[in-house]
């Protein structure tokens, strides 16, 4: 894709690290540093102790008098595919909302993409779309071929979801602040399918260096947090 034909992506990240570190110690900013680009921004909000929708929304915020592709993307993802920007773009031409893996239905009181239940067990994996390597660097320990991406789900895991500023601002779809990590990739999902906002998986290769932190006490509290906004 030529630098002429190819639209503005902006990275959105928050991290610990200063902006240095993040680039020469992070996963995401080690493979961002490959792929520089005048078409390539990173709005990155470093040294960070602030709620990621928090975050977020001052990016979109931001995005009204600068629109752009925004790529809301975890510090600890190694991105692995050399097309990611045709592979983005091609996505945006189907779905209104793209992540690499989630569910293709909802069930009541479902607490992530992946658990029907609190108890953490897993959905059937004819619901599963998507794929994603887990691991510290390439290879990655494991690839996790979840079902065949390219299909329109109800949940998208938030390690990374990528929209077009445009429909975000018309829709008026934004993070909810009250989730600072724990569900606020699901809790987007549900202001998303209410909006009509069309949502699918894409194959963009990648390693996540987090297998995640279900069943913790702040995923427990945040849980009982999105049943009391959503009820079920």
């Amino acid at each position: 894709m030529s630098a002429t034909m190819c639209p503005k992506f902006r990275f959105v990240c928050a991290t610990r690290l200063t902006t240095d570190g993040f680039f020469q110690k992070s996963a995401l900013g080690r493979s961002l540093s490959l792929y520089s680009s005048p078409n390539v921004e990173v709005r990155l909000f470093d040294e960070n102790r602030t709620g990621i929708p928090t975050l977020y929304n001052k990016a979109i915020n931001e995005s009204e008098s600068d629109p752009a592709i925004l790529i809301f993307i975890h510090d600890d993802v190694h991105l692995c595919d050399f097309f990611w920007a045709e592979k983005i773009v091609a996505a945006l031409n189907i779905f209104e909302v793209v992540g690499l893996v989630g569910n293709r239905r909802r069930v009541p009181k479902q607490p992530s993409w992946a658990f029907v239940d609190e108890n953490l067990a897993w959905d059937s994996p004819e619901n599963f779309s998507g794929v994603i390597g887990h691991g510290k660097g390439f290879p990655p320990d494991t690839i996790d071929f979840f079902g065949a991406p390219r299909h329109e789900v109800k949940l998208l895991d938030g390690l990374m979801l990528f929209c077009r500023s445009e429909t975000l601002i018309s829709k008026n779809l934004r993070f909810d602040e009250r989730f600072d990590f724990h569900f606020y990739d699901l809790d987007f999902c549900r202001q998303a399918e209410l909006k009509e906002t069309k949502m699918g998986t894409w194959p963009i290769s990648a390693i996540h260096e987090s297998g995640g932190e279900a069943g913790s006490v702040e995923w427990k509290l945040a849980y009982v947090e999105y049943l009391s906004k959503w009820g079920n």
